[in-house]
């Protein structure tokens, strides 16, 4: 039988529990597979309540379950949902990695902090995900995908109707329209769980390898006699398109979206203000009763024009939802997906049984955002 190499790197998790997060960076099912990685997991206790994960949980998986002061005295690297806040920055000790979302592309004043804390910040953000190495590591992706499925039960059941054709004894009720802007990974989701659910779904997204996605999933693409064939950007995401693009795009899509009742958002260009992809004239074209729901919603700005975090009805009786919070609603999976993302970064990054970076790899030359390229563990 394969012993279980000796643990060499301390990996820790804070509860990050809020009123809109129920996520948790580390579940026990790879902490075990991290204990055989050689890696000795801390977690804060409560963290995992949120998502159904108990203390006692994680200490069957071989996990210490301690407090926060611990978890910074102890740990070599540090997993978050989210990231570490400025307060806790100054806690952490020099020498720690810090693996997180950092909003690293438009959030240069926090990326310093960390290197003047003398950290190693991993932004998760600048996953080269078109590698196929990266697949496993690709949090976007991942949470993208609960995001997505989880709109579509959001909208239905915000909408009045029912989203399959019902017949009853009393006449035929129609399917519900659905249009999903965006046809990434949320998109994609979202159109298949709409589909499952019984609407007639049609999408559109700028990439032009879009159209061929959203077909295959027995949607039809909106076509807005529009060409934006240099629609795909780097590693995969959606590029930003241009002011003259944008107002195109918006002026068809505004007067195409009057025939929907249901308008799910999720075009996110990673770290920066996402695109207006429906104004507030083409909200005010809805009919009263149409739900949208904004998955870019966001302190940047939405998808929607003038949508919000949270939930707003217009005066012509238009519901519009701000949800950038959506996977957190879906806790377990959304904790499963996010911790293997978390895990299999952490280990990328062990070498012989240390924390290093190597500047040589492709991976490790986008996600090391602070500190010192040589360093390995604190206190080697």
């Amino acid at each position: 039988m394969a012993q279980t190499p000796e643990a060499t790197v301390v990996f820790g998790v804070f509860n990050e529990t809020s009123e809109h997060e129920s996520r948790v960076a580390l579940t026990p099912d790879i902490a075990t597979r991290l204990r055989k990685a050689g890696v000795s997991c801390l977690i804060e206790h409560g963290a995992g309540e949120a998502a159904s994960y108990t203390d006692d949980d994680y200490a069957k998986a071989g996990v210490t379950v301690t407090d926060k002061q611990t978890i910074l005295d102890e740990a070599d690297a540090l997993g978050f949902v989210d990231r570490p806040s400025e307060q806790m920055i100054t806690q952490i000790s020099k020498g720690t990695w810090v693996i997180g979302m950092l909003g690293s592309f438009t959030d240069e004043a926090y990326v310093s902090a960390l290197q003047q804390a003398g950290l190693t910040a991993i932004a998760i953000e600048r996953l080269p995900r078109q590698l196929s190495s990266a697949q496993s590591m690709d949090e976007m992706t991942s949470q993208n995908s609960v995001m997505g499925y989880k709109a579509v039960l959001v909208a239905a059941n915000e909408y009045g109707s029912f989203l399959p054709m019902m017949t009853t004894a009393a006449g035929t009720i129609r399917p519900a329209k659905a249009l999903i802007l965006g046809a990434g990974i949320a998109g994609l989701q979202a159109i298949g769980t709409a589909k499952r659910l019984g609407a007639v779904v049609t999408a559109y997204d700028v990439r032009p390898a879009s159209k061929s996605e959203v077909e295959s999933l027995g949607a039809k693409f909106l076509d807005l006699g529009l060409d934006f064939s240099k629609g795909q950007g780097e590693g995969g995401y959606a590029r930003a398109l241009t002011a003259e693009e944008q107002a195109q795009q918006q002026a068809a899509v505004d007067k195409k979206a009057s025939e929907f009742d249901i308008i799910i958002t999720t075009a996110k260009v990673p770290g920066r203000k996402p695109p207006v992809l429906l104004t507030k004239e083409g909200v005010a074209g809805l009919h009263r009763g149409a739900v949208v729901v904004d998955c870019a919603a966001s302190d940047l700005g939405g998808n929607v024009e003038g949508s919000t975090i949270g939930e707003q009805v217009t005066d012509g009786g238009v519901k519009i939802i701000g949800a950038p919070y959506l996977a957190s609603e879906v806790s377990t999976t959304a904790s499963n997906l996010l911790s293997r993302n978390v895990g299999d970064i952490l280990t990328h990054f062990i070498k012989d049984g240390k924390l290093t970076v190597d500047m040589n790899e492709e991976i490790d030359q986008a996600m090391v955002v602070a500190g010192d390229s040589s360093q390995e563990r604190k206190g080697e």
